[in-house]
């Protein structure tokens, strides 16, 4: 057997990098926002903040926050046929209108 190369963020160059306007300071409005259970969330990943990230296939999809699990929420999205659940950090999660 061969062992297993890179890990959880390998293949994210792309996806884990901002703007070169937007590097710097965290929004503190984004890492502290209060979301109310069957609000729709989009999942985009804040690079700076590696606590509460989800895997990169469901970077860009559109979820609903189920419930509060300490300082993360629970998202269910679609994958496919089937319906997962997240836990998500809410730095990485931006509120749909």
């Amino acid at each position: 057997m061969t062992t297993r190369i890179g890990g959880q963020r390998r293949k994210t160059r792309s996806i884990m990098k901002k703007p070169k306007r937007q590097r710097g300071k965290l929004s503190l409005r984004s890492y502290l926002q209060q979301l109310e259970p069957g609000q729709k969330v989009a999942l985009t990943v804040e690079p700076g903040v590696q606590k509460g990230a989800y895997f990169r296939r469901f970077h860009g999809q559109v979820g609903v926050v189920s419930k509060k699990l300490g300082s993360c929420y629970e998202v269910l999205i679609k994958d496919g046929d089937k319906q997962k659940q997240l836990i998500v950090h809410p730095v990485h999660l931006k509120l749909l209108a």
